[in-house]
Formats: C-alpha cells, sequence, structure tokens
C-alpha cells in the first residue's frame, strides 16, 4: 500500500510541518515521483466542467506536438469520455480482477489511447462510504511508475473529484507542479474555489504545488469572479462563455476540437490553444489569501 491515512500528531512529529489544520491527513509514498513532466491539477465545484476543461486542454497540448496524459480522479470514471468515446475501465477495477496483485497488469489493462494520441486513465474511487481517493491515486502513479509510463510524458493532467474537502481528493496536489480551479461567475462556485484555494496553500508547505490560475467557464460575465480575484490575489487565465456547443459536444462523446466548424467554436479552440501555450511557457506561481466564509458572503453574497 503506497499511502496510509495518519494522525496529524504523527505527521507533525514525522515533517514537523502538518499539511492544514484536520484530525486525519494522508501521506504518499515520497518516493512515487512523476518525473520530469510538467503537472497540472484541475480543481472546481461539481459540475462546473473540469472533465470538458480538461479533455480539451490535453488535446490543445496534444496539438502543440506535447506527449499528454489524462487522469481522472473520480468514483463516476468520466474524465476520459470524450477522448476516448466510452467509459473505460478504472485502476481499481482492473487491480480488483487480479486481486490486487498489480504484477499482472499489463499497460493496455488501464491505460487506453484517446483522440489527438492523449493517453487516458480513470483511476476511479473506493466503494462508497469505504476507503479513501488518496489510496487510489496513489495506486494508479505506482502502476504508471511500475511500467515506465510517465517515462516518455511531457504533460500530465489530473482532473478531479468536485471540492477539496479532504486529504484525500487533495492527493493530486502531491504531484502537481500547478493547480487550476474551473469556476463559473456564481456565488457557490466561488465558494467551493476558495476552500481549493486554503488546500492548494496547505499543501504548498511541503511539496512544490502553486496556483496557478482560474478559468472561467460557461460565463457570459466575470464580474464576481473578477471581485473575488482582485480581494484574494487570483487571476484569470483563460475564459469560456455558455455556448451550446459544450453541450453538443458531451452528447456526440467527442472533445471541442472534432466539432463541426464555426466561427465561436473555433474562438474556443483559439482559447484553449493559447491556454496550453501559456502553461507550457511557465506561470507565475499565485500567493492568494483565502477568505473566512462570513467575508465570502459579504463580498459576494448580498448586493
Amino acid at each position: 500500500m503506497s499511502e496510509v491515512a495518519v494522525p496529524l500528531s504523527d505527521v507533525m512529529i514525522a515533517r514537523r510541518r502538518p499539511d492544514g489544520e484536520g484530525s486525519v491527513q494522508v501521506a504518499l509514498d515520497p518516493s512515487l515521483k512523476i518525473g520530469t513532466a510538467k503537472v497540472f491539477a484541475v480543481y472546481g465545484k461539481g459540475g462546473i466542467g473540469k472533465s470538458t476543461t480538461s479533455s480539451n486542454l490535453s488535446v490543445a497540448f496534444s496539438k502543440l506536438g506535447k506527449r499528454v496524459l489524462q487522469i481522472g480522479c473520480d468514483p463516476k470514471h468520466d474524465s476520459t469520455f470524450t477522448l476516448t468515446k466510452r467509459l473505460v475501465p478504472t485502476v481499481i477495477d482492473v487491480l480488483e480482477s487480479v486481486d490486487f496483485h498489480a504484477e499482472e497488469l499489463r499497460p493496455e489493462d488501464f491505460v487506453y489511447e484517446g483522440y489527438g494520441g492523449v493517453r487516458c486513465v480513470e483511476a476511479g474511487g473506493p466503494p462508497a462510504g469505504t476507503g479513501c481517493g488518496g489510496y487510489v491515486v496513489g495506486q494508479t502513479v505506482k502502476l504508471l511508475k511500475e511500467h515506465h509510463l510517465l517515462e516518455d510524458t511531457d504533460v500530465v493532467i489530473f482532473d478531479v473529484l468536485g471540492d477539496v474537502v479532504c486529504g484525500g481528493f487533495a492527493a493530486p496536489l502531491q504531484h502537481a507542479d500547478r493547480a487550476l480551479v474551473v469556476t463559473a461567475n456564481d456565488f457557490d462556485s466561488i465558494f467551493a474555489m476558495n476552500r481549493i484555494v486554503a488546500a492548494i496553500l496547505a499543501k504548498s508547505r511541503n511539496y512544490k504545488v502553486r496556483l496557478g490560475g482560474v478559468i472561467a467557464n460557461r460565463s457570459a460575465a466575470t464580474d464576481q469572479i473578477e471581485r473575488f480575484n482582485e480581494r484574494v490575489g487570483l487571476t484569470t487565465m483563460a475564459r469560456f462563455d455558455d455556448l451550446d456547443v459544450f453541450r453538443r459536444s458531451r452528447l456526440r462523446k467527442s472533445t471541442l476540437f472534432e466539432m463541426e466548424p464555426s466561427p465561436e467554436l473555433a474562438a474556443v479552440q483559439e482559447e484553449y490553444l493559447r491556454l496550453a501555450s501559456a502553461l507550457w511557457a511557465g506561470t507565475e506561481p499565485l500567493a492568494p489569501e483565502p477568505l473566512k466564509d462570513r467575508d465570502i458572503f459579504d463580498l459576494l453574497g448580498f448586493d
């Protein structure tokens, strides 16, 4: 097993610098480092469009000539279905099929090629009410390392379940260079973003991860996002309007780069390519100061 849940007191003894407040933290095996690839972790409120963002960003990187691996970290395991055109088996599924004897697995058992040559992995999740998402992430990275699948990868994108509410689903932050937050121009999305920012800052005390910026999704306006960004010290890296082509692409099991050409779609594709280029070139790390819950209500909730 590559990680364990340990009391915070033990983490403090071992590291002298806890990852954050709380009674339980998830500590991954420190030897499981991804390597030379640039690693991005995509977070945001449930249903905000993280998988759409991740998949199209993966394609954009591939069109820049990069070798891309996308890892879905959600029991729903639909992060990569627009790339592969199906729901692929999860790492947990295939491990269970061999009674968790990982040495019996081959790369083709859990890695699938998607559109644009993007390699796709669905970590999956533990059964409801049991286990920890951090264990799943750790096992996925361990398998990829054991099969040398990260040695010829330029970009890794973790697409992570919803809000960060536990050490388990914050586990990808222990591998990432930059974390990206997808949000819409509404209170609930920004409230979730504030919690995600706090989780990223907690992990940055002991790991290399830093906040890259905000992706405004399905938002004709961004006034609330910009108000929050200005207050806490964030910047918006890309913006996507609430266009029907996003909905249609999901129904078609297709990325936006496969849909019928139109001027509005061309603009969306160009924005994804611009975002990928900026991320590859390197972004300055942000050091925002998340707000207390009461302060978010005061800022956004009572106009």
